[in-house]
């Protein structure tokens, strides 16, 4: 049987992370490396890039340039949250993504994100598929949020989750120098799924971390949360707590919108708003207690972190993007690269490939078991899960004493 060959085009979509671009390079390299690759874009703005036809030669970047996407943050490509409508409602997009992929005879796609990226991914194979363009399509997944289905982790959480606790460590630190109580409530990204938020159990790991966690796994309440933290001052003098920013009440309501109306305007997708949450928190606090209080949001820096991310998880994500191109070069298709432990004291793990609409779409929560009964800290589960993805240092490249990220040069190319 005749290998498929042609083009390949990479994009990338959604919130970035510290490691986006490691898996990037595993697929580009790979690509980039095999006779059935004619040749290798990038597109820009993932699939908006395609629509507009803004499409990267990534043949005209320099190796060594290239080699310092495995530590640098962000989306090199250019990311989006761009809905595709379902096809079979409005397939304007769809004839125009088959326009592109014909006029530069793509016949590899990848599309590196999260739930949603998968969802675009699952759309597109099966609009191809109907129109009998022969063109592997393989998702590649990313997500801080660590919510996507049919794999045990995603690349980006473990960076994610080292920061998180690296930085609840250091806010213990200063929230024990005055003497005097206080209140610290820090506000950790997570809309649905608390993973995120659960990696600061991490820092009480080493006996430096939250007294409390709310995760949205749990309904939140705003009487027990003040319990909760007056039970812990009246025996410490000061409180330190995490709340994911998706927490809802036992009506579904985000917490966030008690105090504002911030958290009810959407993306592109749907998805709520979220930001402010841990400042209005701890002012509430402050109402009940009469402490000195601080809210703290750990913002974006969450999933750009480089500079303390994780080696597992960089060594990781680069083995997602190779394996991703490995299975289109043999023929495979409508799949995404999971992760899948091994047994053994010693931690290990190895790709598979799981349909792609069992992962569009779908989120992955934190297991009710993981968290205690209170429903405000996690259990030795969850710490035993995570504590493996957290390992090791990288090795960002330094100039100055400042990190050599990477430069592209991101060459706009036409069809021939």
């Amino acid at each position: 049987m005749t290998k498929l060959k042609g083009a390949c085009l990479i994009g990338q979509s959604g919130g970035p992370t510290s490691v986006i671009n490691a898996s990037a390079l595993g697929c580009i390299e790979a690509a980039l490396q095999s006779e059935s690759v004619t040749r290798v874009y990038g597109a820009a703005n993932g699939i908006k890039g395609v629509l507009d036809e803004r499409i990267y030669d990534m043949n005209q970047e320099d190796p060594k340039e290239l080699s310092l996407m495995k530590y640098t943050p962000s989306s090199v490509l250019g990311t989006c949250r761009y809905k595709l409508k379902d096809f079979k409602v409005d397939d304007t997009d769809y004839q125009r993504i088959l326009e592109i992929f014909k006029k530069y005879d793509i016949r590899f796609f990848f599309y590196n994100g999260g739930n949603d990226s998968m969802d675009t991914c699952n759309k597109i194979s099966s609009f191809l598929s109907q129109h009998d363009y022969d063109c592997k399509v393989i998702g590649i997944p990313k997500t801080i949020d660590n919510d996507l289905a049919a794999t045990d982790h995603c690349p980006g959480y473990g960076s994610a989750a080292k920061y998180v606790a690296t930085t609840c460590m250091e806010v213990y630190r200063d929230a024990k120098v005055y003497g005097t109580g206080s209140i610290t409530v820090i506000e950790v990204m997570g809309r649905n799924a608390g993973w995120l938020t659960a990696a600061s159990a991490l820092a009480g790991y080493k006996d430096m971390g939250p007294d409390l966690i709310y995760l949205p796994e749990v309904p939140f309440d705003m009487d027990k949360f003040i319990a909760d933290i007056t039970k812990v001052y009246n025996e410490k003098g000061d409180v330190l707590v995490a709340v994911s920013e998706g927490i809802v009440d036992k009506d579904g309501k985000y917490i966030s919108t008690y105090f504002t109306e911030t958290a009810k305007s959407t993306d592109a997708f749907g998805h709520a708003q979220m930001g402010g949450l841990a400042s209005n928190l701890a002012n509430f606090a402050n109402t009940k207690l009469n402490a000195k209080v601080r809210g703290i949001e750990f913002g974006l820096i969450q999933r750009c972190a480089a500079h303390v991310a994780s080696a597992t998880d960089i060594e990781e994500a680069y083995m997602a993007g190779f394996a991703a191109f490995k299975a289109a070069e043999e023929g495979i298709t409508d799949k995404m690269v999971a992760f899948e432990r091994e047994a053994g004291p010693v931690y290990s793990c190895k790709t598979k490939l799981v349909d792609l609409s069992d992962v569009a779409n779908f989120e992955k929560k934190v297991p009710r078991e993981w968290i205690n009964e209170e429903g405000n800290g996690m259990k030795q589960e969850f710490i035993d899960y995570a504590l493996p993805l957290i390992q090791g240092e990288s090795e960002v490249p330094k100039e100055d004493g400042l990190p050599r990220f990477a430069n592209l040069k991101k060459v706009l190319t036409t069809a021939k």
